[in-house]
């Protein structure tokens, strides 16, 4: 007969909280998440229904979109001990990214003080799995997901460049009547103050001056109302805006500044997870 090997207490290597809590399993305990510096919170309704989806209680949240003191409440829950460890790893990671977009995406409009549109059209180039959540940040700050609000056709440099330049891209939609014709000016066809009567001579309604050159928006606008063409298009401008810089171009005569990175790029706003 074989001897009888001993047997041992196996375990869960998959998830040692298992092994951890085991014997406060049935204890109840509340979670509270909380700031560590001011923000603007986004991205709530997903902590929600992914604290539910852990069998956590959700006692209390914040709403999307409100502004919260350091120490404030983002939200608070209940569980068990291992619910509540686990919910420290899953609910922060899934607001605070998009909060710190948010956040970033208040001041610029904020700091844009009513001049002129604040927009972020590189929601579009981040990762599919987090684009909609960096658009809904955005959204919530008030900042513009699309270069306009109506309807439109957008001719960047690369249509620019495939058509022949700005008169022949503008042309080629030149029967789209019911989109607003947007096209990018970088100065590559002749002087970008040239460029502009150009684009607004051949039906352009928007041009977004991309060249990160604040002198470049002077000249644009001074040659546009010298010749009395300048209440026919709206002027927009683009190229490695910072948002410390937004105050200075309040007087610039721009109606639009976009702004990609520097609220793209926004620090997650920190937050931690403290059992009560």
């Amino acid at each position: 007969m074989k001897p009888m090997k001993k047997r041992l207490t196996q375990i869960n290597e998959n998830d040692l909280r298992d092994e951890i809590f085991k014997n406060v399993m049935n204890k109840q305990a509340t979670a509270t998440i909380s700031l560590e510096d001011d923000g603007i919170v986004c991205g709530i309704e997903h902590l929600k229904r992914r604290a539910i989806s852990l069998g956590l209680k959700v006692d209390k949240t914040a709403k999307d979109g409100s502004h919260i003191r350091r120490g404030g409440i983002v939200a608070r829950v209940r569980g068990n001990p291992k619910q509540i460890a686990i919910g420290e790893d899953a609910l922060i990671g899934l607001i605070a990214k998009t909060s710190g977009i948010a956040t970033a995406a208040s001041k610029a409009v904020e700091l844009s003080n009513g001049r002129f549109k604040i927009v972020s059209g590189a929601w579009k180039k981040m990762p599919p799995a987090i684009k909609d959540k960096v658009r809904e940040a955005l959204t919530i700050a008030g900042v513009g997901v699309r270069i306009v609000d109506e309807r439109f056709v957008y001719l960047d440099k690369n249509y620019v460049r495939l058509l022949g330049g700005i008169s022949e891209a503008l042309l080629a939609v030149n029967k789209m009547r019911n989109r607003t014709k947007v096209v990018q000016l970088k100065g590559e066809t002749c002087d970008i103050a040239q460029e502009a009567v150009e684009a607004t001579n051949y039906g352009a309604q928007v041009i977004v001056i991309d060249t990160g050159k604040r002198s470049d928006i002077k000249s644009v606008v001074t040659v546009l109302n010298r010749i009395g063409i300048r209440g026919q298009v709206r002027i927009g401008f683009a190229g490695n805006v910072e948002i410390n810089d937004i105050r200075k171009f309040r007087d610039s005569g721009i109606d639009i500044l976009e702004i990609g990175r520097a609220i793209i790029d926004a620090p997650l706003l920190d937050m931690k997870m403290n059992v009560n």
